[in-house]
């Protein structure tokens, strides 16, 4: 019998990532012991505390939808690394492994399906992916995501965990707050719903653009949300912050979002909302 603690939210094998394979699992937020098999059940959520942990976007996507009605949609876009920069290696280098490893092209999966028989166009954002960066190619592809429910008259559902705009790709990247929020309008303008989820972490360019601006903007519990980071902010303005500051639940307080939803009630909640939005414009 094998003791492990959580690193990383259990994956599809194809996006395994050294997930422990043990019976039991130690929860790195309240050190509880847990059943993996409840784990996994639970949506990748702690059945002790609640705890959610990341999960990769494809899983996300998978839990969210109905079964097998998932479409992806621009899976090849990669970037063109449009300053060549280079750190302690080549940005191509760094995508190219990151890629490679993941087996996904960048920090976002988009695409359209079924939320208890509502058509959808959907998109989730992969932490591990660059920290969830967003450069051309995610912009680009929430920005047809957003493009597309305009032309097929469906809502459009983005989850967001991200660090930020990705620096290797400089001002193009802080363009994708721009771009994204161009297309979103254009949303508003045909009466085309968004409703923007965000989890651990949605930080930076992200939260400052599109994800803080749904028509309904939706959280998971004790997810980080926020332009700059907390330890950030502390230090810049000398002084201590709050408890629970920049949490989901202090925003919820604070009027910056609309719901705060376990991972296990997100289907059911959103299909509930998307069905008075429909029948209230029928």
């Amino acid at each position: 019998m094998a003791w492990n603690s959580i690193q990383k939210a259990p994956l599809n094998k194809s996006q395994k990532l050294g997930a422990p394979d043990g019976l039991w699992l130690k929860c790195n937020n309240c050190k509880g012991v847990i059943y993996r098999k409840d784990f996994e059940a639970n949506q990748c959520v702690c059945t002790l505390c609640e705890y959610h942990y990341p999960i990769a976007a494809l899983t996300r996507i998978k839990f969210f939808l109905d079964p097998d009605s998932f479409v992806e949609m621009d899976a090849n876009l990669v970037s063109t690394d449009p300053l060549s920069f280079s750190d302690t290696k080549p940005y191509k280098d760094r995508l190219k492994a990151t890629q490679n490893h993941l087996g996904i092209q960048d920090a976002l999966i988009s695409g359209e399906g079924l939320l208890e028989g509502i058509p959808v166009q959907v998109a989730a954002m992969d932490f591990r992916f660059m920290g969830g960066s967003m450069g051309a190619v995610v912009g680009e592809k929430i920005s047809r995501a957003f493009a597309r429910a305009v032309a097929k008259n469906q809502p459009a559902v983005v989850f967001s965990s991200s660090g930020g705009a990705r620096m290797q790709e400089g001002i193009v990247s802080l363009m994708q707050m721009a771009k994204t929020c161009a297309a979103l309008s254009l949303m508003r303008d045909k009466g085309v719903p968004m409703i923007s989820v965000m989890t651990h972490p949605t930080t930076g360019g992200v939260a400052a653009s599109y994800a803080m601006l749904g028509d309904i903007n939706v959280a998971e519990p004790g997810a980080l949300i926020g332009f700059a980071g907390p330890r950030v902010i502390r230090q810049t303005i000398g002084q201590e912050l709050p408890e629970g500051f920049q949490r989901s639940e202090f925003l919820m307080e604070h009027g910056m979002l609309d719901l705060i939803l376990h991972r296990d009630s997100m289907r059911g909640k959103i299909s509930q909302i998307l069905r008075m939005i429909t029948h209230k414009h029928s």
